[in-house]
């Protein structure tokens, strides 16, 4: 792919990984339009359909319909949410490039913030979320799940940065592109691993206080105990992958 002359290039680029969303696809992007026109910086919306069984490739044909700035890309066969948001990266044109969960349980309103944080001299910027517990079981179990995930995550690695796995992360693309190309993981520990990579080399990575509202007419795709098997393997395959790398630089020195 040949790139786009730099004045051709939009400031930001939003990748929109889309599974499952015909819900409340339409009304989230009208409020990301809204928001992103309001920052005043040129942008382009990527999004990636990963096959769903609903109607969401036909909303999203629906939307980007007559707009050159909108593009999509649609599966012939599921991906996972890593691997579709690592295809949106590096199809991006603008400076900035970065992802949001379109469900918008971390709203847009907080793009402005992360982006500053970026103009300031971060070379990433992501939500670190912050939320009310509902007293629902499934609801109780998830937070309790996810802050041990965010304790594990601390033990296991050596990193400053507290919520890896939210789905709300923005960079300068420059650094970012090869950073991405070294993911591995195609599900959801891509979020951690791509944090730990770029800080492993070397970006200055920065978490922006966000709010986060569950969204209680909006069905999750996540399966709890089977995405927490999945974590851990991820997790260990990582990890085995970091030490042989290690082993195979020092063996090089």
């Amino acid at each position: 792919m040949t790139p786009a002359p730099a004045r051709d290039r939009p400031d930001l680029s939003v990748v929109i990984a889309c599974y499952m969303e015909e819900g409340h696809l339409e009304d989230s992007v009208r409020q990301l339009q809204e928001q992103l026109d309001a920052i005043g910086r040129s942008y382009e919306l990527i999004f990636v359909e990963d096959k769903s069984r609903d109607r969401t490739a036909e909303v999203i044909a629906k939307l980007v319909a007559g707009k050159p700035n909108w593009r999509a890309v649609y599966h012939e066969q599921n991906v996972g949410r890593g691997g579709t948001v690592t295809e949106g990266f590096l199809l991006a044109r603008g400076d900035v490039v970065g992802f949001l969960d379109i469900d918008l349980e971390v709203h847009c309103r907080f793009l402005p913030s992360v982006l500053a944080a970026i103009d300031a001299g971060a070379d990433g910027a992501t939500a670190f979320r912050h939320y009310t517990v509902s007293k629902r079981p499934a609801a109780l179990l998830r937070h309790f799940l996810s802050s041990g995930y965010r304790w594990l995550f601390r033990t296991l690695f050596d990193v400053p940065f507290r919520d890896p796995e939210t789905g709300f992360k923005f960079f300068r693309r420059e650094p970012i592109v090869p950073v991405a190309k070294r993911t591995r993981d195609k599900g959801w520990f891509w979020d951690s691993e791509i944090m730990i990579l770029a800080h492993q080399a070397g970006l200055k990575l920065v978490e922006v206080p966000c709010r986060f509202e569950r969204r209680a007419d909006k069905q999750s795709t996540v399966r709890i105990f089977r995405d927490v098997w999945k974590y851990l393997v991820a997790i260990r395959a990582f990890r085995a992958r970091q030490r042989a790398e290690g082993k195979a630089a020092a063996a090089k020195a």
